[in-house]
């Protein structure tokens, strides 16, 4: 008999997800541009077990320029429409972070929206260009440190840095950064090579959380099962629960916006 056929497999586990991820707010960024379509996507996201989301709108200065204070009343609004309809997922709002030298004015005056909390830390999800990590990114993400705001990568497996070499990212962890890849990279959705990408930034336990980075029905939809299922296959059931679920539930118990 081999080895694997007298291990005992973990259960399957039936708890809803919690996506840290989504971009569910209409008319507030590149999501849903009507109210119908961000219900959708909600709709959709509870039938593909998911029971709770943080909406993370963009915060891109000069493209979407949100803040706490615009973001607030859109969020409350949807809110108030997913409870009449009787749509049984549990919603926290944040932001999607552009790095950039203007976050520090927006820190200091307190219009940023935060993921969570944990250690002490006030996590923010903070997201590189496509193209580049930019220049001066690791002094940023010091002065972020330095003020107990510990930063959550966005999609580091879709930077292009990151892509050409693995070794971009290395400084952000052993600065005490975490990751967030997106569960549809890990399932092929973004193509082979970006699923490549994801399986050895798993192997080497750098991430942290998987999430949908969810925009539209068509193209983005909100769906982690199958990226928690191929990240199974790298890490284990237990490790791959834990990205879909634990740790990101673990830093929004404590804290509100």
């Amino acid at each position: 008999m081999a080895l694997t056929d007298t291990v005992t497999q973990q259960p399957e586990r039936n708890t809803p997800m919690v996506d840290l991820h989504c971009h569910f707010l209409p008319g507030i960024d590149d999501g849903p541009a009507s109210l119908e379509d961000a219900v959708a996507l909600a709709r959709t996201a509870v039938e593909n077990g998911i029971g709770r989301v943080v909406v993370t709108p963009h915060i891109h200065c000069g493209r979407y320029e949100n803040d706490l204070d615009s973001i607030r009343p859109v969020f409350e609004m949807f809110s108030r429409e997913i409870e009449i309809r009787g749509i049984p997922i549990r919603l926290d709002f944040a932001a999607e972070v552009r790095m950039g030298p203007e976050i520090i004015e927006m820190i200091e005056s307190g219009r940023l929206p935060f993921l969570g909390m944990q250690d002490g830390y006030r996590m923010l999800l903070l997201e590189f260009p496509h193209s580049h990590i930019p220049l001066g990114s690791e002094k940023m993400v010091n002065w972020l440190l330095l003020r107990k705001i510990r930063p959550v990568i966005a999609h580091p497996e879709r930077n292009k840095d990151v892509m050409r070499s693995l070794s971009k990212i290395v400084p952000f962890i052993e600065m005490g950064c975490l990751l967030q890849v997106t569960a549809g990279s890990v399932a092929g959705n973004f193509g082979p090579f970006c699923q490549d990408i994801c399986v050895k930034l798993l192997e080497s336990g750098w991430v942290w959380a998987l999430a949908s980075d969810a925009h539209n029905l068509a193209y983005r939809p909100p769906e982690l099962e199958a990226g928690r299922v191929a990240a199974e296959k790298v890490v284990g059931n237990a490790a791959s629960w834990a990205m879909v679920h634990d740790n990101p539930a673990s830093i929004l118990e404590s804290y509100s916006v």
